[in-house]
């Protein structure tokens, strides 16, 4: 097996990480706020809104390993993780489900805008009583002339205060189980549209999320994605995208993690001792890089698979797994190295613990990643 990249994959990186750290410098901490348009510019300007959308709509037109690639370079040279995630978020979970499954004219409205970082996408999916289980949503949607009338609201979308365009899901026949949800683009400025305001969350603290409220709100069939009944389907493959490319960007903040938690065990002392010369100390540290390895593997592998054109559910559900519950595990390791350090707000620690923990929960909890597993393994 060639685990090595290739020269081009290679230079690729390196110039990515190094427009990172010049337009979001690795010494400039995460201001109060969400990202503001202007950073969120910057990313498309990089080409990091676009990376696997294709070329002829302003994306990068790269397969899912580039794209992990590119994601990983981001998160590792860029400090504001919310804002990482959020990116992410508007890339796999509602451009690539345009891209893939939108309609020409859809196409041609919404990824240019979306690649180059004047629109923000948020993917509208989750219900106060509906996760990932796709065929019980309790947003309807009925069929008019010309379109479609959905009602409901949806309780948890990234990017959805500042977003400007986004991809939902919605029952249209309640008797086809998950063979009844259908995907629809809407545009903010959609009549029976409200969008909720920002609410607080333990982390990930520079992107916004809040609900959004369907009344009566008219979508034309020019913005169905796919054939109606097909949502679950499409909703499944955005979430391989996302499971795997996503997390290549906390893949790259648990890079960083561990080469920040090396330095400081290297510079700590403690009676009279590197706190690297104690072995509760440095067995942690090898632990941290054991996982992040692991996780890198398995993510690698997951991408490879989906552009060998396989379904790749398996792979993936064991890279989701691996990056997120490696990470919260290695955040609080690096919390336990840096002491009290860790603790105070200063030098970022705690940050990483509250950004690490949601990856268990978002893009199908870690207990739906274990399901699938063992589904797919024939249990």
């Amino acid at each position: 097996m060639e685990f090595g990249w290739t020269a081009a994959q290679t230079a690729r990186f390196e110039d990515t990480l190094a427009a990172v750290a010049e337009a979001f410098p690795p010494g400039e901490r995460p201001s109060a706020g969400f990202y503001t348009r202007t950073s969120w510019r910057r990313l498309g300007k990089l080409g990091l809104l676009g990376l696997s959308v294709p070329v002829r709509y302003g994306g990068g037109g790269l397969g899912a390993l580039d794209t992990a690639h590119q994601m990983e370079a981001l998160g590792r040279g860029c400090a504001h993780t919310g804002m990482v995630f959020g990116a992410g978020a508007h890339l796999f979970a509602c451009a690539m489900p345009i891209a893939d499954f939108g309609t020409a004219a859809a196409r041609e409205r919404f990824l240019p805008g979306m690649c180059g970082g004047e629109l923000i996408a948020g993917n509208a999916m989750t219900e106060a009583e509906a996760g990932s289980d796709v065929a019980r949503l309790a947003v309807a949607a009925v069929r008019v002339p010309g379109g479609w009338v959905l009602n409901g609201e949806k309780s948890f979308v990234t990017n959805g205060p500042e977003a400007d365009v986004f991809v939902t899901y919605a029952t249209t026949d309640p008797a086809a189980g998950h063979l009844g949800t259908t995907g629809f683009v809407v545009a903010r400025s959609a009549a029976g549209l409200t969008v909720g305001e920002p609410f607080g969350k333990m982390g990930l603290d520079e992107v916004p999320a809040g609900g959004l409220r369907f009344a009566d709100c008219f979508v034309p069939d020019d913005q169905v994605l796919g054939e109606p009944g097909s949502g679950g389907a499409i909703f499944q493959h955005s979430m391989g995208w996302e499971r795997a490319c996503l997390f290549a960007g906390f893949l790259g903040l648990y890079d960083t993690l561990v080469e920040r938690c090396v330095r400081h065990a290297r510079d700590r002392r403690q009676s009279g001792r590197r706190i690297a010369d104690f072995q509760a100390v440095s067995h942690r540290v090898a632990d941290m890089k054991l996982r992040l390895e692991a996780a890198r593997l398995l993510l690698y592998r997951a991408c490879w698979e989906m552009d060998q054109g396989g379904p790749a559910t398996l792979a993936v559900a064991l890279s989701k797994l691996a990056v997120s519950e490696g990470l919260v595990a290695g955040a609080l390791d690096a919390v336990r190295i840096f002491g009290g350090r860790g603790y105070t707000r200063a030098d970022g620690v705690e940050a990483v613990l509250r950004d690490a923990v949601p990856t268990v929960l978002f893009s199908g909890t870690s207990d739906v990643q274990r399901n699938l597993v063992a589904r797919e393994l024939g249990l």
